[in-house]
């Protein structure tokens, strides 16, 4: 019974996290649509060959999908969603390392020590995904049936 009650608390936390995570999204996603478009503009790396606002567009909506995709997928699809919005924060993250190799200021990020500071959080928002959806538990155990 107490396993029960604890594994239960543990798929709420896990739910909670992956419907925050997906409002997180779904707002960052809105912002780059709106009032925020020029602070993400400043993160898209120069040597991206596509226009910066086409670029920040296209994350916004990637972004929106992303979280609503989190926060409604069915459980049979969520690892799938996870692993997707892992990868996305990993394709993302050259941005924000260019934003502290060019000493680009933008959304309150004005020094180079506040820039390298901010770049760890990126692996926070990977290890959210994956464990909000339950991909890595599901990753886990299929390794291990696997054997």
């Amino acid at each position: 019974m107490a396993e029960q009650q604890a594994g239960r608390g543990g798929e709420i936390a896990r739910t909670v996290g992956r419907i925050g995570l997906g409002a997180v999204l779904a707002f960052a996603g809105t912002s780059h649509l709106t009032f925020a478009r020029e602070e993400f503009q400043a993160q898209v790396p120069p040597w991206i060959p596509l226009d910066e606002d086409l670029v920040v567009l296209g994350s916004g909506v990637v972004e929106i999908a992303l979280g609503t995709a989190l926060a409604v997928a069915p459980a049979r699809h969520r690892a799938k969603v996870g692993w997707t919005a892992a990868a996305f924060f990993v394709a993302i993250f050259p941005g924000n390392v260019s934003q502290y190799l060019t000493h680009t200021d933008a959304f309150g990020l004005d020094t180079d020590a506040k820039r390298l500071a901010r770049l760890p959080f990126q692996a926070g928002l990977v290890a959210w995904a994956l464990w909000g959806t339950g991909a890595w538990r599901d990753h886990r155990r299929r390794r291990r049936d696997a054997r």
